[in-house]
């Protein structure tokens, strides 16, 4: 099912700045069990999108009742998807004072990933290299190009994900997930000051460690980082957390490790 600004449709005009320049963002939810996962986090992190893209939106009730609308329809665990586009505007980057934010909601049949997955997965070293944006780090703008281009590089179902590396060889994220490392008890991830997204379950993952006490630290990781590492696992909304227990065409291997495993179980029980 598909809601255009709150009407069942599936075309937008040809105008929309969304389609002609990715101006606009999204947000990947799951719909388990008859529950939003993480919707408030979901919401406040697009509100501070608008803010960074100077989107003014002040539709949030709207589209919390679309939300609840499609979800109503919706029997099955599945994907919701929101975007939200400047709206229409004429050839040329400039963007008209007068245009109306698009909203798109859509639902998907939830992956069927292997539970395996749950204990391990293979992950490959991506060619493509993410750029330097301070302004667009964290949000999650429309613009994907980056990740469509690395995604590419491999057909193989027995490699689960791959990870990014950006033109300062800086171990940044997966093309769909976020990073975590673990070296001698405490949790590392990397900073996101100059690309990558800022992931919901990444924040989930750092406030439960932090009340678990468990050290987090976040800083700029190099491949060198990712060999010394005891266990890695990645995230996002719909993955959960994903160990990492080999990277493809080298000798790395990781075990599916005790802190990784505590995680798991704690978020598995967490309000969301």
């Amino acid at each position: 099912m598909i809601l255009i600004n709150g009407q069942p449709d599936n075309r937008i005009p040809v105008t929309d700045r969304g389609l002609q320049y990715g101006d606009g963002l999204f947000e990947t939810l799951a719909f388990r069990q008859g529950k939003l996962e993480y919707l408030a986090a979901h919401l406040q992190r697009m509100a501070k999108g608008c803010e960074r893209l100077n989107i003014s939106f002040s539709d949030k009730d709207k589209l919390e009742f679309e939300l609840a609308t499609l979800c109503a329809q919706t029997a099955e665990d599945s994907v919701i998807k929101i975007m939200l586009t400047r709206g229409s505007g004429g050839r040329g980057y400039k963007a008209p004072t007068d245009a109306e934010p698009l909203r798109i909601i859509s639902s998907h049949p939830m992956p069927d990933y292997p539970q395996s997955c749950q204990q391990g997965i293979t992950v490959r070293l991506c060619q493509h290299r993410l750029g330097i944006n301070p302004g667009l780090a964290g949000i999650k703008h429309l613009n994907r190009l980056e990740q469509v281009l690395a995604r590419s590089e491999w057909d193989d179902d027995n490699i689960r994900e791959g990870l990014m590396l950006d033109v300062k060889d800086r171990l940044v994220e997966g093309t769909m997930s976020n990073l975590f490392l673990v070296h001698q008890g405490q949790l590392i991830t990397p900073t996101l000051t100059e690309n990558g997204i800022s992931g919901i379950m990444r924040a989930a993952v750092i406030k439960s460690a932090a009340e678990l006490a468990i050290p987090v630290k976040e800083k700029d990781l190099t491949l060198a980082d990712l060999e010394l590492a005891d266990e890695v696992f990645l995230t996002n909304s719909l993955i959960g957390i994903w160990p990492v227990t080999e990277l493809d065409g080298s000798d790395c291997y990781w075990e599916h490790g005790e802190l990784t495993r505590h995680l798991q179980s704690e978020l598995k029980t967490t309000e969301r």
